[in-house]
């Protein structure tokens, strides 16, 4: 059985994080789901610059509805790749069009799952999202990964008191990562945790407060 990866990301990753999770796809196609993001064909754009190169992009859109052949495209990509943006929205698309059902069927068969902010809690049981509002609320995740996660740990003001403030109240433990911070998943256990930004990290939070993790510092 293939291994079944996933790299989340604390925020937009840079040239260098972004080589990092090139580095762990089994080859270059990227599918690029921007569902999160409102489809804004400007990052796109964007995206498609920066992957020139580097490797081959597809963009999967679901408006006004998604492709025929989503299930065999998402299938035949090596890497798929998350923007941040609505969550809940995200979610609740995937859901309707059966998405949620081919990223865990890609994901068990060897593609790699990553993305940042929306991207990165999607992956996990529940997350930490402004997707109902500017205040921070607890969310239903995709469940491929154990306990909660938040993003922007160390990049939004909110992000690091209402997170330690929810888990201490009974929302599930779980991980939360600073920006530059990528969490390299194989199965449903942390690998390690990496950074390309001296002393951002990644932090296990539990009822009892908060454990910074190693990083290790990409060059």
């Amino acid at each position: 059985m293939p291994d079944r990866q996933i790299v989340a990301m604390g925020g937009v990753p840079d040239d260098t994080l972004l080589d990092y999770v090139l580095g762990l796809a089994r080859g270059p196609r990227v599918l690029y789901v921007p569902t999160a993001g409102m489809e804004d064909a400007n990052y796109a754009v964007l995206w498609y610059e920066r992957l020139a190169g580097r490797a081959s992009m597809t963009l999967v859109r679901f408006s006004p509805w998604p492709p025929a052949d989503l299930h065999d495209l998402a299938m035949s990509h090596d890497l798929v790749l998350v923007t941040g943006g609505n969550t809940a929205n995200a979610l609740a698309i995937w859901r309707t069009h059966g998405f949620d059902e081919t990223l865990r069927e890609a994901w068990e068969t060897g593609v790699l799952l990553s993305g940042w902010s929306a991207g990165m809690i999607c992956w996990f049981e529940h997350g930490v999202t402004d997707s109902f509002g500017p205040e921070l609320a607890p969310l239903e995740c995709l469940g491929f990964l154990p306990g909660s996660a938040c993003p922007h740990y160390d990049g939004e003001e909110q992000r690091r008191p209402v997170y330690t403030r929810l888990v201490a109240d009974g929302f599930p433990a779980g991980v939360a990562a600073d920006d530059d911070v990528a969490l390299h998943y194989v199965g449903t256990e942390l690998r390690e945790v990496v950074t390309t930004r001296t002393g951002a990290t990644a932090y296990r939070v539990g009822p009892e407060g908060e454990e910074a993790l190693t990083a290790r510092l990409l060059q």
